[in-house]
């Protein structure tokens, strides 16, 4: 039976031996799905997308096993009768997560106004594919949670937190983010460290961590919007650049200043 996808729809791509789909609108793969990165594009051509790749799922399957799957959001209107058809998979632009800590705002008390700047920054100097906003209270266990489905499942280029680096016992980010990257990157701590000192003394209390876990990126940013845009601002200049060499990119590291 043939299925409309119209722009905006949202469709569940799975493997065929995943449990019956309850969801309305199913794509059925007859082989294993690869891993697939959050903000990935599929097509019948590169110049036609069909899909965007909005997020990992999981079924259980019997006893010994579990498949995966995968939301999309329709770009372009599509028939689906779940025939075989053969669709092309890349990437084009870097995905995006921002967490912002709030025990206000996760309560609904309190606006958030730091961490929408974050793409609205971003975006400016690279092109960014995909972008999802999270308001958590200050706890560990959120926080850690969140962070290692960005990283490890949804696969995102970049992570960035606004709130938690100062020294209240609430503070929790750069406990959590050290505990989960493989790599720091003091040169990013040390230039937002200086940014800040050139604005306030108390920026000397800041213990924002940057590195990276697997192949993310995560940045640690203060809470207001103006820290934000000051500390984010200091490190945009680098940020391409350590995303490419974080995938391998096998381009020259030297820059020469005319």
């Amino acid at each position: 039976m043939n299925t409309d996808l119209n722009q905006g729809d949202i469709v569940l791509l799975k493997q065929d031996d995943a449990l019956s789909c309850q969801w309305s609108k199913c794509l059925i793969s007859s082989t294993l799905l690869p891993e697939i990165p959050v903000g990935s594009f599929l097509g019948t051509e590169s110049a036609s997308t069909t899909f965007q790749i909005l997020m990992r799922t999981w079924f259980p399957g019997d006893h010994t096993s579990t498949t995966k799957g995968y939301w999309l959001k329709t770009i372009s209107y599509t028939q689906s009768d779940n025939s075989s058809q053969n669709y092309l998979l890349w990437q084009n632009g870097w995905s995006l997560a921002w967490i912002t800590l709030s025990d206000k705002g996760s309560r609904g008390e309190r606006t958030d106004t730091s961490g929408p700047l974050i793409p609205e920054m971003i975006k400016d100097i690279l092109p960014v594919s995909i972008h999802r906003g999270f308001l958590i209270p200050d706890s560990k266990n959120e926080l850690k949670g969140i962070m290692s489905n960005l990283i490890f499942e949804q696969q995102f280029d970049l992570i960035c937190t606004t709130g938690g680096t100062g020294v209240t016992s609430n503070d929790i980010t750069p406990e959590v983010t050290k505990a989960i990257i493989d790599r720091r990157l003091t040169g990013f701590e040390q230039t937002m460290l200086s940014t800040s000192l050139k604005k306030t003394p108390h920026g000397m209390i800041s213990r924002a961590v940057v590195g990276i876990a697997s192949k993310t990126l995560i940045i640690n940013l203060p809470g207001s919007p103006k820290a934000v845009r000051e500390n984010l601002s200091a490190v945009l200049p680098a940020l391409k650049h350590t995303l490419d060499k974080i995938h391998d990119d096998p381009g020259d590291c030297t820059t020469e200043l005319s």
